[in-house]
């Protein structure tokens, strides 16, 4: 599947960054999709859904705010947290920490088509981490494990609207949201 060769390439390109000591601040990114996932989606809807997190960490790697924020829908929601949230959250990362990777390991991906339009929940594992301008030690931003991203079809492609399950209220006492992606 090209899908999955694309990953592997991807995988080598971000390995061999990882090793050079003297890179410049940058973003590192890394979507794949495992051999065994689930899938219900057409090859044109995989494609575009990996485009729109390719979008996402070349926004991240320029730091376009804008463009970022432009692939969460208007009326994104996840615990509490709106897309003004997630604006002032991507530009705290920005201001505070240099080198900025993700990854993110599709194990299911699941589309359905409505008259309406198309919905897909993406089942995902993955990471967000940078180095800290400050310190400069190399930190955690995000994690998460088993989330299923939920996104849907507009005119103009495919937009973050939160995540599948659990309670929409803000956590407490210590468990962060997963809100980044």
């Amino acid at each position: 599947m090209i899908t999955v060769a694309r990953s592997l390439v991807r995988i080598g390109l971000m390995l061999g960054s990882l090793t050079q000591v003297t890179t410049p601040p940058t973003v590192l990114a890394l979507t794949q999709i495992l051999p065994d996932a689930a899938i219900e989606a057409d090859q044109q809807s995989i494609t575009e859904l990996i485009a729109t997190f390719d979008r996402a960490q070349e926004a991240i790697r320029a730091r376009d705010i804008d463009s970022l924020i432009g692939l969460y829908a208007t009326n994104y929601r996840y615990h509490g947290l709106r897309r003004d949230d997630i604006r002032r959250i991507w530009a705290d990362v920005f201001k505070r920490y240099d080198l900025i990777a993700n990854i993110h390991t599709f194990s299911a991906i699941r589309v359905v088509k409505t008259a309406k339009g198309a919905t897909a929940e993406i089942t995902c594992t993955g990471a967000v981490w940078a180095n800290s301008k400050e310190t400069k030690e190399r930190i955690p931003i995000d994690s998460w494990h088993q989330e299923v991203h939920r996104l849907v079809r507009g005119k103009d492609g495919w937009r973050i609207v939160g995540n599948l399950g659990g309670d929409q209220t803000i956590r407490q006492f210590g468990t962060a949201p997963h809100p980044l992606f």
